[in-house]
């Protein structure tokens, strides 16, 4: 899995940062991605990545400040051109369904595709596959704004195809009955255990985006225990009267809530555009003196968000 910033200014773009958008590149076999909010001219920083818009699966949506939505009907209407562009999920708070189809009713948009709008009506899971869960939990601001856990499922563990071998399993439907938890008997009468054969199984990875935010107990719960926190850092150190006033939050504030739920790694995003990279700098050296594995997003910034292995190592 990994996380590519397509867009890391608060409220309006500059030369070098866009506004706010998020992939998450699944792994095999989908190969696909996810869209956590999109801010406009998110389609044209996609152009400069290897995202294509007819792998796009499902968006999230935080909150419908037009920073962080003002990019979906463009972007929604491109996908229409692109070959082998299946069902998209579109997930967010209520009055997102209300806000897409005004612009596409007066504009005269017609999808090539399936769009299934869900609008959030209350707090836990809102979306769960053989794959991945998705749980939401209302964050503080001025309009509302939601917070995303995205659980990776355990997956089953790997074959062991030398021993198999030397047991004298031959190759085909005999190993997914084994992977798939099965005991099986060879035709000499030896019966094969699938827990001999089969590791352990891999847990899975936890990601934790969250929308703009004053600190508060929601966003701890959902960063509990992940493997990456993405949380805003609009303003400095020093100012957090303001950024209670516009409902957000300093880097040290995200870094507070990093260390509170025992994250791995935290990444600050959605900086304000009076700070400079050089500004952004001494933001991030403020949130490692409380929780050291902080760093910046930029836009284009890829970071993997590797494996557990079965003790809670990273892989």
């Amino acid at each position: 899995m990994q996380i590519v910033f397509l867009g890391t200014s608060a409220g309006r773009p500059t030369k070098a940062r866009n506004v706010t958008s998020i992939a998450l590149k699944l792994p095999e076999p989908s190969n696909g991605f996810w869209l956590i909010d999109c801010g406009e001219g998110t389609q044209h920083r996609l152009l400069g990545s290897k995202l294509k818009l007819n792998r796009l699966e499902r968006i999230l949506i935080t909150h419908l400040h037009g920073d962080h939505i003002y990019g979906l009907p463009g972007l929604l209407t491109s996908r229409s051109y692109f070959d082998g562009a299946g069902p998209l999920q579109i997930y967010g708070p209520s009055g997102l369904r209300a806000y897409l189809e005004s612009v596409f009713e007066h504009s005269g948009v017609h999808l090539e595709y399936e769009l299934d709008i869900i609008e959030i009506a209350e707090a836990g899971l809102v979306a769960e596959d053989e794959r991945f869960s998705v749980e939401t939990e209302e964050l503080e601001h001025r309009l509302p704004s939601y917070g995303y856990r995205i659980t990776e499922l355990a997956q089953q563990g790997h074959l062991d195809i030398a021993k198999l071998t030397q047991l004298g399993v031959p190759p085909g439907p005999l190993y997914g009955r084994l992977k798939n938890g099965e005991d099986i008997t060879l035709e000499n009468g030896e019966v094969i255990r699938s827990s001999d054969v089969v590791g352990a199984s891999l847990p899975g990875r936890i990601i934790t985006i969250l929308g703009d935010t004053r600190p508060c107990e929601n966003a701890v719960h959902l960063a509990e225990g992940a493997d990456l926190l993405v949380h805003e850092a609009t303003f400095a150190a020093g100012m957090e009267e303001k950024a209670a006033a516009y409902g957000h939050s300093t880097v040290v504030q995200a870094a507070q809530i990093a260390s509170r739920a025992g994250a791995r790694k935290l990444v600050l995003t959605h900086f304000s555009s009076r700070f400079d990279d050089e500004a952004v700098e001494g933001l991030i050296a403020d949130a490692q003196s409380i929780f050291p594995a902080s760093a910046a997003a930029y836009d284009y910034l890829e970071i993997l968000v590797p494996r557990p292995d079965t003790n809670g190592r990273l892989a």
